[in-house]
C-alpha cells in the first residue's frame, strides 16, 4: 500500500505551484503536477515509478530549472 510520489514544498521560489509547473515543462521538459490539484498548495507531485537514469535526469533538470529562479 504505497505510492511513488514526492511532494516537495516549492513556496520559496515565489510562483504558484501552477506557474511552476507550466514553466518547468516548458523550459526543462520536466512534468509535474501542482500540489493544490491534491489540496497542497505550494507543492509539487512528482512522481519516481520510473528508471534511475530518468530520475538523475528529472532531478538534474529541475536542479537546474531551480537555480534560476533564486538568481
Amino acid at each position: 500500500e504505497g505510492a511513488f510520489y514526492l511532494f516537495p514544498n516549492i513556496s520559496s521560489f515565489g510562483l504558484k505551484d501552477l506557474d511552476f509547473c507550466n514553466r518547468l515543462l516548458e523550459t526543462e521538459k520536466v512534468a509535474a503536477v501542482p500540489g493544490s490539484a491534491f489540496g497542497a498548495e505550494g507543492y509539487l507531485r512528482l512522481s519516481y515509478a520510473t528508471s534511475d537514469e530518468i530520475i538523475q535526469k528529472g532531478v538534474t533538470r529541475l536542479a537546474r530549472f531551480c537555480a534560476t529562479l533564486k538568481k
